[in-house]
């Protein structure tokens, strides 16, 4: 199957043609639930099968019966992205279940939320070996099935903390290494952009999940809302669109690009 953006037949594919992912293969890390789960349901509305991934496996196949209820078809497994053979188990997965892989969104990441004097060694490591690490060796195991095929999309989830310090949430460890996989994604796009494999990043600000009213974070919302220009938190659903356009034809000439909606919070 070709993901170039001209129809077989010579003629120019429609603006909305190119946005539609009819048969092709998604893999979502962190599918489970919050923004994973709602991305990973835009990938399915658009036409990707898909292969829901989570630590939690009880999650992800509660997220794969939401899309099977809407005829898409979707498989779960479970997948801890700090550990290096689970993932090879999980690209492969997709691939013997699918076919192939085409798309690729490596959300699944972890904060603990930890002042820097406070931060310990086993949280810093952690947030690491998921963010970042995790993400570098996702990209990599993709990469084996889509750089032979001559085709692919990895979609790497990174921040806005990417870019700037949410004051006064403290999360050095969690800033540091969304940083790099924002470097990750720009350095791995320009290994790959000549052979046929796009890699792009998503970074969110502040969305509302249960993440953001849970005990950590709630007592910050009053603060952080007065620092946004929209006056407003993000919804999983602004976040949707994004996710389709960076797996789609539609942004075939785009690679190493950081996309950030927060709002307008990082212009401040």
């Amino acid at each position: 199957m070709s993901q170039s953006s001209g129809a077989a037949d010579g003629r120019e594919q429609s603006v909305l043609f190119r946005f539609g992912l009819q048969d092709r293969v998604a893999l979502v890390t962190g599918g489970g639930q919050g923004i994973g789960a709602a991305l990973a349901d835009a990938l399915g509305e658009a036409g990707a099968r898909l292969l829901i991934a989570d630590l939690d496996l009880g999650r992800a196949e509660h997220v794969v019966a939401g899309l099977r209820a809407k005829a898409i078809d979707a498989q779960a497994i479970r997948a801890d992205v700090s550990n290096p053979g689970e993932i090879r188990a999980m690209v492969q997965a997709a691939v013997d279940r699918f076919g192939r892989l085409d798309i690729a969104f490596n959300n699944a990441g972890v904060n603990f939320n930890s002042a820097a004097e406070d931060t310990t060694v086993e949280e810093w490591d952690m947030t690491f070996a998921v963010n970042l690490r995790g993400v570098f060796l996702c990209c990599q195991e993709e990469a084996k099935v889509m750089l032979p095929q001559g085709r692919g999309v990895i979609i790497n989830m990174a921040s806005m903390s990417s870019l700037k310090v949410p004051h006064p949430q403290k999360q050095a460890a969690y800033n540091t290494a969304k940083a790099g996989v924002a470097h990750l994604t720009r350095s791995l796009a320009t290994e790959w952009a000549g052979r046929g494999l796009r890699v792009n990043a998503l970074s969110p600000g502040l969305i509302q999940t249960d993440l953001l009213q849970s005990d950590a974070l709630r007592p910050l919302a009053e603060r952080w809302i007065t620092q946004i220009p929209m006056e407003r938190f993000g919804q999983v659903t602004d976040l949707q669109a994004a996710i389709v356009f960076l797996a789609c034809d539609g942004s075939s000439y785009m690679t190493g690009h950081n996309l950030v909606i927060d709002g307008g919070q990082s212009l401040w």
